[in-house]
């Protein structure tokens, strides 16, 4: 969950880690609940990864990068369309004939957005942000997603306010019923 360096590495460390479980899930023969397992690992992840950069990195581009706003608008609509799937798949059975194009449709959506932030707002970040203010970012991520909700919640708002606000309890309430049930222990 956390990677070290500033906010750049941090992100990039989770894009990997997501892109492994990616291709663990694409390598599974069969479903049920190794596959739950994994689906569950992934939505932990991206909803951790998601919450820390609408809290800490979009106030950041949209500070920092010309045409910034046009940036991050962007990309939290990306969050919004996989957290609507992620929420999706998590009523979904492993064995519904949907769960395979759904799978799909999430990792072409997270794979699209990887490649944008990776080409586009990074480099600009980088450019525009001192080391000091990315490392400074790197750390409040970090602390973001030990916070950070682990469920979808695709109707919390996505303001930085809001989010800061509203993540540590919707977190906590995430958390102690993860704890109950089990879910995400199975790494």
């Amino acid at each position: 969950m956390g990677h070290g360096g500033n906010v750049i590495d941090e992100l990039m460390a989770d894009h990997r880690e997501v892109e492994e479980m990616f291709a663990r899930m694409q390598a599974m023969t069969g479903g049920g609940q190794q596959l739950r397992d994994l689906v569950d690992e992934v939505t932990i992840e991206l909803v951790r990864h998601s919450v820390a950069e609408e809290q800490y990195l979009y106030p950041a581009v949209r500070e920092h990068i010309e045409g910034g706003d046009r940036l991050a608008d962007k990309e939290l609509e990306d969050h919004s369309r996989v957290e609507k799937i992620l929420k999706q798949l998590e009523k979904m059975s492993t064995d519904d004939a949907q769960m395979g194009p759904m799978l799909q449709q999430l990792m072409d959506e997270v794979a699209a957005h990887v490649q944008d932030e990776e080409t586009n707002l990074f480099p600009g970040l980088r450019r525009a942000c001192t080391p000091d203010q990315l490392d400074d970012l790197g750390d409040k991520v970090r602390r973001a997603k030990a916070m950070a909700p682990t469920r979808p919640h695709p109707a919390a708002p996505s303001t930085p306010m809001a989010s800061k606000v509203l993540a540590p309890g919707a977190g906590l309430v995430d958390r102690a019923r993860d704890f109950v049930t089990g879910r995400g222990k199975s790494s």
